[in-house]
């Protein structure tokens, strides 16, 4: 079977959460939220190397952190770009050094450290069986179209909205999102040619350059982003209570 990659995106400054570290060196029962994301890939038997893209002034922090948690997965860091566009990109190049271009690579945010099990198995499966797979799951709520926002007198924004999406007609996304190594590369090299360097998430880079039908993989409501104080503590709480094995049971 070809090689099973996870390309971990930890170079945000996580500005909103008002800590004193990035929140993916953030520690909760003494473990990084790094840490707690690369143990989720090295617990997995069918994860054979774990990449790491951060800041450069990070990198050494990052193989003390794999140490230190026993993660013997993972390889080497990758340098952070300007964005998470930029990020993505240096991440793909660095493992293109390494690894065979029909390697499985799946890409994964550092700050979704509830990564269950199933999730992974299920991108490997679809992407092996149907060529890339977006971790997706279904929504629990409508979704209201907003207009533009526009000012009122006191420069405050007002958001009006003419037109909605029925929870049944989407999915939420989520990572990972798994592709071949050799479309990753195609990805990177049209996205440089045509100047693309800020764009949300990698599936909405893929359909943009038309590498569609994209093909869902099986999500989780645990898996969720770590972008809040908020979220913060929901993981803090989550950890407390499934404790010390909660891992296995994932």
């Amino acid at each position: 079977m070809s090689r099973c990659i996870a390309l971990i995106l930890a170079g945000g400054a996580g500005n909103r959460m008002h800590l004193s570290v990035p929140k993916q060196f953030f520690e909760i029962n003494g473990l990084s939220i790094l840490q707690y994301t690369m143990q989720a890939f090295q617990r997995h038997k069918l994860i054979d190397a774990i990449y790491v893209v951060a800041e450069s002034k990070w990198h050494e922090t990052v193989r003390e952190q794999a140490v230190e948690a026993g993660i013997n997965k993972f390889c080497s860091t990758a340098n952070a770009g300007a964005t998470g566009t930029g990020s993505l990109m240096n991440g793909i190049a660095h493992i293109a050094e390494y690894e065979e271009d029909n390697a499985v690579v799946l890409v994964h945010d550092a700050v979704r450290p509830l990564l269950p099990i199933e999730t992974i198995n299920s991108n490997i499966a679809v992407c092996l069986s149907r060529g890339n797979a977006i971790t997706a799951i279904e929504s629990q709520e409508s979704f209201m179209i907003m207009d533009q926002p526009e000012k009122d007198h006191a420069a405050n924004y007002i958001r009006t909205s003419h037109d909605y999406l029925l929870r049944e007609s989407v999915l939420r996304a989520q990572t990972p999102q798994t592709f071949r190594l050799k479309e990753l590369k195609a990805i990177r090299k049209e996205a440089t040619e045509q100047g693309i360097d800020d764009v949300q998430s990698l599936f909405i880079l893929a359909c943009h350059l038309g590498h569609t039908p994209l093909y869902a993989a099986q999500g989780s409501s645990l898996n969720f982003k770590l972008t809040h104080p908020t979220d913060i503590d929901l993981f803090r709480a989550i950890v407390h209570e499934l404790s010390p094995g909660f891992r296995e049971d994932m």
